[in-house]
């Protein structure tokens, strides 16, 4: 299947809202516990364009199946150069090239913006995230352990960085 990247607009929040909450519902990728409204969403797309920050989207025939993006790392004016890097693909479309496809156009982007680090943080196991961001030069940089709980068990999570 062939898929386009490109700039994500606010008439895809309902769609990136409908991919995110599989996770939200069905996994520990992520922590948030409630479903996330496509208003909420729009809400989040319009932070990360404030910072200057890109927020990508794949799109098919089908629409919108995945959606990359980087969040500021902290708030402080001296991480300005440091950013949190997120891809989630629409359920069932995991192991195609698709994630790679997204970072690959993601780190693009950051470096043409001159950012310096960028940081993914991955809720642990997930072997499927932890070989992505590898692929991409990204290093373990830190294990936190038992940091998050959701579905009544303890999760672990790691951050992986790149120096761009």
């Amino acid at each position: 299947m062939d898929h386009s990247i490109r700039i994500a607009t606010a008439s895809d929040a309902d769609r990136i809202a409908e991919i995110y909450n599989h996770y939200v519902a069905k996994t520990v990728v992520t922590f948030e516990e409630d479903p996330v409204t496509g208003g909420e969403m729009r809400r989040r797309m319009d932070e990360v364009f404030a910072s200057m920050l890109p927020w990508l989207v794949a799109e098919s025939g089908a629409g919108v199946v995945g959606y990359a993006y980087a969040t500021k790392w902290k708030a402080r004016s001296a991480y300005r150069f440091s950013v949190e890097t997120t891809v989630y693909l629409a359920a069932g479309l995991g192991r195609r090239g698709l994630g790679s496809r997204l970072y690959e156009e993601l780190f693009r982007v950051l470096k043409e913006k001159g950012v310096h680090a960028a940081i993914g943080g991955i809720a642990l196991p997930n072997d499927a995230s932890v070989a992505l961001h590898e692929k991409f030069g990204m290093r373990k940089v830190a294990h936190f352990e038992e940091v998050g709980f959701k579905f009544g068990k303890w999760v672990d999570v790691g951050y992986w960085e790149r120096i761009l």
